[in-house]
C-alpha cells in the first residue's frame, strides 16, 4: 500500500449551496504540515472518502495559490455524493490525491483561450477560468462558452455576468430550452462559435462536458481554424483507485485517472465516436 492509497483526514470549513443539488465544500487538512505541502494544478482531482459510505473522484475548483483552503463543487446524484451533501462545517472526510494531469495553462500563456463547457459538468473548466482571471495579463482574449439543456440548469449565473464585464473577455451562454426571462441564446451552443472573438490560429481551446458534445464542439472549432493539437478536453469515467490499477476508467489503451483526465484532443479523437467504450 502506498501513500496515494491512504486517505488523509480533512475538515469542512465552509459549505456553500450552489443550487438545489449542487454544493461546494471548502476544506483543509487536519494535519497542518500536510496542508502546507499540498499542491495541485487546475484540472486535477481528489478522491473524497466519506467514512463508512465510499469514495468519489471530484475536481479541485479553487486556485492553486489559495493555500488556506481547497474547494470541491459537487452534484448530489449518488449514495456518496448525497452523503457528502449533508456535511457541515466541522465535519470530517478523507482525501486522497491530487491525481491526474491538469490543463496546459503554461502552454496557453500568451495565447487566446476558448473554454467550452456543456451541461452541469463544468467544475473542471471553472478552475481554468478562476486561474486565468487571477493572472489576466498572462493570456490573450478569453472566450467562455457554456451550454445547458434547460435554462434552469445554469448555476453560477452571477459569475457569468461578472466575467462578461471583464476586459478582453467574452461570455456566451446557450440553452436548448429557454424561459421567458432567459437573457442568453436559445439553441445549440455550437451556434455561438462563429461569434467568438479570437485569433483562431493562436487559440488554445479547453472543453469539458458530455463526450458527444465535445466531439461536435471539436468539429466546429476545426471549422473556425483552431488546430487539433491546440484542443484539450477533460474526460469522465468511473474512477475507483486514481492510480490506474483497478481498470474501471480505461478507455482504449488509456486510463482516465492517470493519463488524463485532461487529454489533448489528438490523443482521444478516435476513441470518442466509439459507443460504449
Amino acid at each position: 500500500m502506498t501513500d496515494l492509497m491512504v486517505p488523509h483526514e480533512a475538515e469542512v470549513v465552509e459549505r456553500i449551496s450552489e443550487s438545489a443539488t449542487i454544493f461546494t465544500l471548502r476544506l483543509r487538512f487536519r494535519d497542518g504540515s500536510r496542508h502546507a505541502r499540498y499542491r495541485f494544478v487546475p484540472g486535477q482531482f481528489n478522491m473524497l472518502y466519506l467514512y463508512g459510505v465510499g469514495e468519489v473522484p471530484i475536481s479541485v475548483v479553487s486556485d492553486p495559490q489559495d493555500d488556506a483552503l481547497f474547494d470541491h463543487t459537487i452534484r448530489a446524484i449518488g449514495r456518496v455524493t448525497r452523503g457528502l451533501s449533508r456535511l457541515q462545517p466541522g465535519d470530517r472526510l478523507g482525501i486522497r490525491g491530487p491525481f491526474g494531469c491538469g490543463w496546459p495553462l503554461e502552454q496557453a500563456q500568451g495565447h487566446d483561450v476558448m473554454i467550452v463547457t456543456g451541461g452541469l459538468g463544468c467544475a473542471p473548466a471553472v478552475s481554468v477560468i478562476n486561474y486565468v482571471m487571477r493572472r489576466r495579463q498572462l493570456f490573450g482574449e478569453l472566450v467562455i462558452v457554456q451550454g445547458v439543456k434547460h435554462a434552469e440548469d445554469l448555476i453560477w449565473a452571477q459569475r457569468y455576468h461578472r466575467w462578461s464585464r471583464m476586459e478582453h473577455t467574452q461570455v456566451m451562454v446557450a440553452a436548448d430550452v429557454g424561459t421567458a426571462l432567459w437573457p442568453w441564446h436559445v439553441g445549440p451552443v455550437t451556434e455561438l462559435f462563429a461569434q467568438a472573438r479570437i485569433n483562431a490560429s493562436d487559440t488554445v481551446a479547453m472543453m469539458c462536458g458530455p463526450e458527444g458534445m465535445m466531439r461536435v464542439a471539436a468539429d466546429h472549432m476545426r471549422a473556425l481554424g483552431i488546430v487539433e493539437g491546440s484542443m484539450w478536453l477533460s474526460m469522465e469515467r468511473s474512477m475507483h483507485c486514481g492510480v490506474g490499477r483497478c481498470g474501471h476508467c480505461q478507455i482504449g489503451g488509456k486510463f482516465v485517472c492517470k493519463d488524463g483526465p485532461v487529454f489533448n484532443y489528438t490523443q482521444v479523437k478516435d476513441l470518442l465516436p466509439v459507443r460504449g467504450l
